[in-house]
């Protein structure tokens, strides 16, 4: 009885760990770097667009951007994925 009490232990313990492996490896997976890219980026990576256009879809709230510095003089950075994913449709 207490050798199956010690064997139930074990593989609980096995259990746990391959768990927390497992919900750590998925964490490292999904952290990944977020490229931004500069207006003038924005219309070398996408043919055809052009800086107006990405600048109404930042004022619109279409895209996801951060602005570096302070008021009009701070340099907007948008997210290259948000962008791709709305001109895919996907927004």
């Amino acid at each position: 009885m207490r050798r199956n009490k010690q064997e139930i232990i074990d593989q609980i313990l096995d259990l746990l760990t391959e768990l927390i492996e497992d919900e750590s490896a998925e964490k490292q997976e999904k952290v990944q770097p977020m490229e931004m890219l500069t207006i003038k980026e924005c219309t070398k990576t996408v043919k055809g667009l052009s800086e107006h256009t990405v600048r109404k879809l930042v004022t619109q709230g279409k895209v996801h951007y951060i602005r570096t510095g302070e008021g009009k003089c701070g340099k907007i950075l948008i997210s290259k994925k948000s962008l791709l994913d709305y001109l895919n449709g996907a927004a």
